[in-house]
């Protein structure tokens, strides 16, 4: 059995990890929230829409996996970051000229079976300068990770008032940009980074995921993302249902990504008052007060601002527990699979499921319907990360035992 490779001290040249971060969450902050609007205006119907956007997701069921192998077996990672992104700016261009449904799902699966090998490619490699010792360095992940933050909530607000102004016809010319961006910020990496290891020596993870606290925490993280799915594909067109403008929208994403900002910025400060799993189970119930206060009071703004500041737990302090144990379970060679299974199992399946069902029942119920199934799922995630909680614990007194 080959061990994996020692870890590395951390790193000094983070700057161009933060820009990486920056034009690629501004990419999804143009497409998360705006995308569906489009879709809308070229005439597709609801379900067709939650079919489309489902397609991000049906794309992270193999592709970040695929990345993550070969960073893991042996490739550049920051190559085949570049790699991803140019191919991400293909399909983004794509975009520009298609618009019937067929067409565009076909270049919508392409763009995003190419860029679902950033997130796992750059965790893996943004961990390799931040881990020493076997735990992740929280308080300054937190301080590069912050600006994707940053560029989502410039996203959310500028385009919010750009496609207000001059029509969402503006769309597929802003998601082009945004992807010129992020492969011009992948050219700024810097040279010679760390591949994953050899071919011949990267172990296997399944004896990982023969532990029952690693299986039951991705499960919870699979049913706590399944609940925000409700947001990544329907909560637009929801505020759209009930009245609220273009702006509106935008600065109700920005809300929260303003929220998740901050916790980000503090991480360093606040995560160690609590256990990761600990962190995963409030993330778990301010998921649920979420979208039970979404679905409820979707027509009244200052209680979907509260909603929206929930984010601060439901999403940030989820994902940073998540990033912190996975560190600590995928380290060394393992670490790339490790973040693709992140990816796979939390916004893979949770994502096709989220968006196929969801635009099922918006159909059929309403949009409202959508965000009380999604309070539901999050409690479901809270229990499953009691759960992992609770046999983490069992083995660690197991391995402490005379």
């Amino acid at each position: 059995m080959t061990l994996p490779a020692a870890e590395p001290a951390p790193g000094p040249r983070l700057g161009a990890f933060g820009a990486l971060w920056f034009c690629y969450f501004a990419s999804i902050g143009i497409f998360n929230p705006f995308a569906p609007l489009w879709f809308k205006e070229l005439g597709f119907s609801t379900l067709a829409i939650g079919s489309i956007a489902s397609l991000q997701a049906w794309t992270r069921v193999l592709g970040p996996y695929g990345w993550g192998w070969l960073g893991d077996r042996g490739g550049s990672r920051v190559r085949l970051l570049k790699l991803a992104a140019w191919f991400s700016l293909a399909g983004a261009c794509g975009l520009l000229w298609v618009r019937g449904y067929t067409a565009v799902a076909w270049v919508t699966a392409l763009l995003f079976l190419a860029n679902s090998g950033i997130v796992p490619l750059t965790e893996a490699s943004l961990a390799h300068h931040l881990t020493s010792g076997g735990g992740l360095d929280a308080g300054r992940y937190g301080r590069v990770r912050v600006w994707g933050s940053l560029g989502f909530i410039v996203a959310v607000v500028v385009l919010g008032l750009v496609f207000e102004h001059g029509g969402i016809g503006l769309f597929p010319w802003a998601i082009a940009l945004a992807y010129l961006s992020l492969l011009a910020m992948t050219l700024r990496l810097p040279p010679g980074s760390e591949s994953g290891g050899s071919r011949e020596g990267a172990p296997a993870v399944l004896g990982v995921l023969r532990q029952g606290a690693v299986r039951w925490f991705f499960v919870s993280v699979f049913f706590t993302v399944l609940a925000h799915s409700s947001v990544y594909t329907f909560f637009s067109l929801y505020l759209d249902a009930k009245g609220h403008g273009k702006s509106t929208v935008g600065t109700l994403w920005a809300v929260a990504v303003a929220l998740e900002i901050a916790f980000f910025w503090w991480q360093g400060r606040v995560f160690g008052l609590l256990s990761p799993h600990a962190w995963l189970q409030w993330a778990a119930g301010a998921s649920v007060l979420r979208f039970v206060v979404t679905a409820a009071f979707g027509a009244w703004l200052p209680l979907l601002v509260f909603a929206q500041a929930l984010h601060l737990l439901s999403f940030a302090a989820h994902h940073a527990a998540c990033i912190a144990l996975i560190t600590r379970w995928f380290p060394g060679a393992l670490r790339g699979r490790g973040q693709a299974l992140y990816t796979v199992l939390g916004y893979g399946f949770s994502g096709v499921l989220g968006g196929v069902g969801g635009g099922w029942i918006s159909s059929r119920l309403g949009l409202a319907a959508v965000f009380w199934v999604a309070a539901l799922a999050a409690l479901l995630g809270w229990w499953c990360a009691r759960h992992s909680q609770r046999l983490d614990v069992r083995s660690d007194e197991a391995a402490v035992r005379p």
